[in-house]
Order: structure tokens, then sequence, then C-alpha cells
């Protein structure tokens, strides 16, 4: 059972803080290096200071990137910057983006609020993700300097007869609270929802849901373990204490604006890598068919690309293969029954996967990389704009390319439902949740009122 529940979140002072496109941010684990010091230059207040600090030479124990979060979130709160909801709330939000391709902008409405964080066989919230120690220790260690949640794990639950959406839009029958739109074009609008009889409906729908992660498996472990710590001081009575929460931003499936871009992968260097030989040994688990680009603008391309991709890949796993040694790109398309030779320890459900098609297949098999070497992000890369895909290999920055299909939803739903997980960044799901938009606080003697 989902135990969904509104919350006092924290936010900006909306009538002191007016250009709110300045202070929100991207999850951290996107913001580049180049990023982050454009985020502190936008405004002395922005939420990059409390999700990814700038590291000093000299940091101690005691004087280190998480403490300096912590500082910044204690004055910013004791001087009004971040205030308080007076009432348990719930945070229902739009967001309207391009994709860019000529199709329509699309809207994704989600709402923000507390859920019950559940242990690891319940069920409940199904990860589809590995996750890494490093990650989950960095963000522990700015959990516990801070006792604050500042970023939404995002989630996904089924809701075909859309119970929730439209228990929502009844409510918001006045302007948002906040609205904004960001230089990348996208579109943000937030209602703050202090209705009691809101909040049961909405937690009386949630109950019987499974909740998918779709981004911020890191986070969501980093909370379980932070819980556990609270547990062991605190005791695990009783069992609404806020610290068995943990801030989720939710959003329904069958949204038409949930949208999943394609995570191409980029190969700085392949040692020894030949063309004839690897295409002659990729032969035998695909068909191989050349596609001349070369005349072609960038936009031709990938629009070429992209039509094949999409053709080809309906009913068994197609992409294209790019590398600077050559003209032509391949499309490389699944034969019947080659899944077979990606290994017995492989459940059905995860053959379906073009990431594990390509992992197993041609980054192993094929290329002969390890599957820790498939971790190493010194010769990895990820990349969900096709273009910019193209000109990396085009320039020399990469030695090669593969082009894929996004992975399906259905595939992250079943991968999921039998506890597997997905070989890492197989889906990105556009766009990101902002963070800034509600913060909250972990105060274990706390106890929140579960409608």
């Amino acid at each position: 059972m989902a135990v969904v529940a509104p919350f006092l979140g924290l936010t900006y002072d909306f009538y002191k803080m007016r250009d709110f496109s300045r202070l929100v941010a991207p999850p951290y684990d996107v913001i580049s290096a180049a990023e982050q010091e454009a985020l502190y230059e936008a405004d002395p207040k922005n939420v990059v200071r409390l999700i990814l600090g700038k590291k000093k030479t000299g940091d101690s124990d005691w004087d280190n990137r998480y403490t300096r979060a912590a500082d910044h979130f204690k004055r910013w709160e004791s001087e009004g910057t971040l205030i308080r909801a007076d009432h348990p709330s719930l945070y229902f939000t739009s967001l309207t983006y391009d994709l860019g391709d000529g199709s329509p902008p699309r809207t994704r409405w989600g709402f923000i609020a507390l859920v019950r964080i559940e242990e690891e066989d319940s069920k409940v919230i199904l990860p589809h993700e590995r996750t890494f120690s490093a990650h989950k220790e960095d963000r522990l260690k700015l959990m516990r300097a801070c006792s604050a949640h500042f970023s939404q794990i995002f989630g996904l639950y089924e809701d075909r007869e859309q119970i929730t959406s439209d228990a929502f839009q009844r409510a918001i029958d006045f302007p948002p609270h906040l609205s904004f739109d960001l230089p990348d074009g996208t579109k943000h609008r937030m209602w703050i929802l202090q209705s009691r009889s809101l909040a049961a409906t909405i937690s009386h729908a949630m109950r019987e849901k499974t909740i998918f992660i779709a981004d911020g498996h890191h986070r969501y472990e980093t909370s379980r373990n932070f819980r556990n710590i609270l547990r062991a001081r605190y005791g695990q009575r009783p069992e609404n204490r806020a610290s068995e929460f943990v801030m989720m931003y939710l959003t329904n499936i069958h949204e038409e604006g949930l949208t999943i871009l394609p995570s191409h992968r980029m190969i700085k260097k392949a040692p020894g890598f030949q063309l004839e030989h690897f295409l002659q040994t990729v032969a035998r688990w695909f068909h191989v068919e050349p596609l001349s680009l070369k005349d072609l603008s960038l936009q031709t391309q990938c629009e070429v690309i992209k039509d094949r991709l999409r053709g080809s890949g309906e009913s068994t796993t197609a992409l294209v293969f790019q590398c600077r040694q050559s003209d032509p790109h391949y499309l490389l398309t699944l034969k019947p029954g080659a899944s077979e030779d990606m290994g017995q320890d492989l459940h059905p459900a995860l053959r379906k996967l073009d990431v594990m098609v390509l992992s197993r297949l041609l980054l192993q098999k094929s290329l002969g990389f390890s599957r820790e070497e498939l971790d190493n992000e010194e010769i990895f890369h990820y990349q969900s704009s096709l273009d910019k895909t193209i000109s990396s290999v085009n320039s020399g920055i990469y030695e090669i390319s593969f082009i894929l299909n996004p992975t399906k939803i259905e595939h992250v739903q079943e991968i999921a439902r039998y506890s597997l997980v997905m070989p890492r960044k197989s889906t990105y799901f556009y766009p990101k949740v902002l963070t800034g938009l509600v913060l909250n606080k972990i105060d274990p003697h706390e106890l929140i009122k579960v409608p």
C-alpha cells in the first residue's frame, strides 16, 4: 500500500523572490561544472548551493560542501528567504515543453507529496536501475548535514481512469502561486493546495498503486538509509514520523506529456577496434545495412536515422552504429533467435531491452568490454541529443556511437515488477524534475498526518 500525504513544504518567498527562473536548478547529477558555475552566478540564493556546493581547497570535516549547504539552508530559513507552509499541502505542477521535432508542445502534470519509504522487498515502490555506493555516500553526507530533502524523487503510477488528475484539475480554479519560464523554453506552474478533502481523495486513490521510480534511485535509497539511522536513534514508532517519508514528484504513466528520450552511447576509445572485423562479428546476430548519409545536412541525417530506427524497432531491437573510420552509418537489426546468445543468466524481460542487447552482444561480445568497464565514465558517455551524438563522432571527440530508440514505458514497468534492474542510463525521462520548487525538512519528532 502506497502511503501518500500532504506536508509542510518549504518554498522560496514568492513575493520577495520575483525572478524564480534564477533560483531553480536541474537535479544535481546532471549539472556539469560549467552549469554549476552558471547557476552560482545566476543568483546568490540559487538552490545549487544546497544540492551541489562547490568544493574548496582546504575542505575539512567541519568545513566542506555539506556543512556549507547546511549553513545556507539554516540562514535562508531564518531570514525568510525560505518559508514553510502553515498547513499540510499538496503541490500540483505543470511543465510545458517543446521537443523541437516539429510536434506540438507537450504538458506534463504531476504533484509533489510525501510518500512513506518502503523496504526493498515490499513491491510498493519499485526501482529499475542499479545504484552505486559512491553516489549514495555523497547524498547521505548532504542529508545528514541538512536533515532535509532538497530534490523530489521522480515516481510514476498507473491511473487509467484519471482519478487523481481529475481531482487536481477540479481544485485549481484559481491562478497558480508560481509561474515562470526558463531559458530552455520550458514553462512551469505550481499550485499549493491545502484542501483536506483533496488530500483524502488523492491519498485514497494512491493506496493500491505501485510507484515506479523514474529518476532518483540513489536519492531514494539514501533516504531509506537515513531513515534507518534515525530509527536507530529515535526508534521505529510511531509509523508516521516525518523521517519515515520521502518527498516525491508523482505523475501518471498514462499522462500524455510523459516523454522518454533515448540515451545514446558514445565511446571514447575501443582498444584494437577494426571496422571490418567488427562488422563481420556482428553479422552473426544482426542484419547489417549501410546508411550513406555523408551528403545530407545534419538535420536530415537525424530525421533519416530516427525514421529508420522507429520503423525497424517496432518488433525487434534496432540500433544505428557510427564510427569516425567510416562514411556510412550502419543500421543493425537483431535477427530472430539471436537474443539466445545474450547469456543464460538473463530473464526473458531483459532480453527485450535494446540497451541490454547493446550491452551483451555489441559492447561485450563484439567489442570485448568487460562488465566493469561498462560502468567506466572515462570510456562511456551518454547523450540524449541525436545531433550532438553524431557531431561528437564526426569531430573526433568520440570514436564510436550507438544510436538507440527510447526504452518503452511498458518495458520499464515489466522490469520493475520482476524486481530486475536495467543497465545504467537505460531511460531518460524528459524534462527532468526541477529542484527548488519545494523543499522538505526532516524532523524526527514531527508526525505526518496521513488522510
